[in-house]
């Protein structure tokens, strides 16, 4: 059992660090989106920021609700008060509505909507709200959400760089609990067997449903098939056509696909890096499973199976410590995108980060306690490129201490990631939103 990790809730509310961004949005933007994942806890949220402000509520998962939007859009959302619409990708044609009058009457917070798909992107979205309207991204619970910590890693790193030290008591047992866990709000305090039912059953209907709703395919179970895959390619590159011939489908198909999951939150992909922009969507992205309690269920590894030998913990594990990054990176300070490093001679960093001044911080994850000199072959190689813009090179890693590899290289314990606090006052690193 995990000794250090903090009991999973299965009542009460825990804090989102979304939730300061959709206040202070609702305060100077007209209509303000929380999009994510199904089940990552946007109504939560929603009706929480709404409250204190006697907004009305209303969700399209309701057929009846949804029967009145999609016959009178106009009169729908003609409140005078802050209408909260839950589920709107459901009825896209809303926005239609929501545009003119927000258009007519300018006011600040008027909407406040909660998407599960990336609605400004939808074929059946003839306009959008553009100078109207920002998007917050509310992924899973982040691990120091959930044990609430620092979150701090990402502004650590720019501002820090070299210099950063943490030490950790999470063991590697621990991590492997984490990751089969994953951040679902009802999936956190279920028993194993619970939460692998409940998340097998998720996924299913996120495809039966919304994968159906969103494009009407007809092959579900290469769907199914299709993800399942892709857990089993957790932090790997991929290969869409030689997943298609693997699963009786063209590259065209599974490239269509792939676009649906990571529409709904199912997965993202990471882009291989360059210093040309041009260049910067060629080649092979990385896959990582937005949860991963949902890979690791998918693949039928629980934390059991993952201790024992031979077990695909290093895909799984490079997969959960991206997708806590990408959580920091909706919320931290510093702007900064996130890549895969890779090269015609195979040299590789699991993942790079850049912020807008081009300063870069390059990472390794290894599922070992104990990292060896050969694990810092790709950072050393990235630093080279890079110059004076590299401001460290980490290898994250299971054991507990801070270690020096050379300039600008350290291996940091993974539970860095989330114990670590933000940069104090003064410290902030100036490559900020």
């Amino acid at each position: 059992m995990m000794s250090n990790m903090a009991p999973s809730p299965t009542r009460g509310f825990l804090p989102r660090r979304a939730a300061e961004r959709v206040e202070q949005a609702l305060q100077d933007t007209r209509v303000v989106l929380i999009n994510g994942a199904r089940q990552s806890g946007k109504s939560t949220l929603a009706r929480r920021i709404g409250r204190d402000t006697k907004a009305s509520w209303y969700t399209l998962d309701d057929a009846a609700t949804r029967h009145h939007a999609a016959n009178d859009p106009t009169g729908f959302v003609a409140l005078d008060e802050r209408m909260i619409i839950d589920e709107i990708q459901r009825e896209p044609d809303l926005l239609l509505a929501i545009k003119t009058l927000v258009d007519e009457n300018p006011t600040p917070g008027r909407f406040l909507l909660t998407g599960s798909a990336r609605i400004l992107g939808l074929r059946a979205v003839p306009d959008t709200l553009p100078g109207r309207i920002e998007t917050i991204e509310l992924w899973p619970f982040s691990q120091g959400e959930i044990d609430g910590r620092g979150d701090g890693f990402v502004d650590a790193a720019f501002c820090r760089g070299a210099e950063l030290r943490h030490e950790s008591a999470v063991s590697r047992d621990e991590y492997i609990e984490r990751i089969v866990r994953g951040g679902f709000p009802d999936a956190i305090g279920r028993s194993d067997r619970r939460r692998t039912d409940y998340l097998v059953e998720y996924l299913g209907n996120l495809v039966n449903r919304d994968v159906f709703q969103l494009s009407g395919i007809e092959r579900v179970p290469q769907m199914r098939a299709l993800v399942t895959t892709l857990a089993a390619r957790s932090g790997h590159t991929i290969a869409p056509a030689r997943i298609g011939a693997s699963l009786g489908l063209d590259h065209k198909t599974v490239a269509r696909y792939l676009g649906l999951l990571e529409e709904l939150f199912l997965i993202k992909r990471v882009s291989p890096w360059t210093r040309r922009i041009s260049a910067r969507a060629t080649g092979q992205s990385k896959v990582a499973f937005v949860d991963s309690g949902v890979a690791a269920a998918m693949v039928g590894q629980g934390a059991a199976r993952l201790r024992k030998p031979g077990a695909p913990l290093g895909g799984l594990l490079e997969g959960f410590v991206a997708m806590e990054i990408a959580r920091q990176l909706s919320w931290s300070h510093v702007d900064a995108t996130m890549s895969h490093y890779h090269t015609k001679d195979q040299v590789e960093v699991d993942i790079v980060l850049e912020n807008r001044l081009g300063q870069v911080v390059g990472i390794e994850v290894k599922a070992s306690s104990t990292p060896t000199p050969e694990d810092y072959r790709g950072l050393r190689h990235l630093a080279d490129r890079v110059g004076e813009d590299f401001l460290a090179g980490y290898v994250l890693h299971t054991g507990a201490r801070t270690l020096s590899a050379g300039p600008r290289m350290r291996a940091v314990p993974i539970a860095a990631l989330w114990e670590i606090d933000p940069p104090g006052v003064g410290e902030s690193p100036d490559s900020g939103r």
